[in-house]
């Protein structure tokens, strides 16, 4: 066997998870999404699991955090993922997902893996990120493109309207289609 394999292989094994791990990561992974609190139950359940998270962290209901491998995960102070968000942080060689600090997930959004989402960012609800976001940059679509530049980040003691105020919208240059080819006349 050549050495790639082998590193690939223990590379493997170190990352599976024991059968009696899955089954509590599941557990908790279903209680976090059912049960209240937060800024509290939640984040511990997702903590016991494997979860990197720092301080202030809201998560909403149904939020699904990697399954089988939750600690490739890291929640960074005073995020917000709300209801429904779903973190996608393995497959294959994947190195997860971070979400720095300040960043608001719309409802439904979905990240997937290897994508940092920089701090004060906004993803809009039911996104799908497939590449890293900037800092200050509100994020929307499927595939997620910039939209917008934050002024402050979208935290629970702004306004929505303060938060609107501040965007500064980013403009893509519009594609202006070539001319039809002229015809050549034809030669007798």
């Amino acid at each position: 066997m050549s050495n790639a394999w082998k590193r690939s292989r223990s590379e493997r094994a170190a990352m599976k998870e024991s059968l009696l791990r899955g089954f509590a990561n599941r557990i908790l992974q279903h209680l976090a999404r059912i049960l209240p609190g937060a800024q509290s139950l939640r984040v511990k359940l997702h903590r016991a699991r494997g979860v990197k998270i720092g301080k202030q962290v809201w998560i909403g209901y149904d939020v699904i955090l990697d399954t089988s491998r939750p600690f490739l995960i890291t929640l960074e102070d005073r995020c917000t993922l709300s209801v429904r968000v779903t973190l996608v942080a393995h497959f294959r060689g994947s190195t997860g997902i971070k979400i720095e600090q300040d960043v608001f997930v719309g409802p439904g959004a979905i990240i997937l893996p290897n994508v940092v989402v920089g701090r004060g960012s906004v993803v809009t609800a039911g996104s799908v990120v497939t590449r890293s976001v900037p800092p200050m940059t509100v994020v929307q679509g499927n595939p997620a493109v910039p939209v917008a530049r934050c002024g402050i980040p979208l935290g629970p003691d702004v306004t929505a309207k303060e938060f609107s105020r501040r965007l500064k919208p980013i403009t893509v240059p519009k594609l202006t289609p070539k001319p039809p080819a002229q015809a050549k006349p034809a030669t007798p």
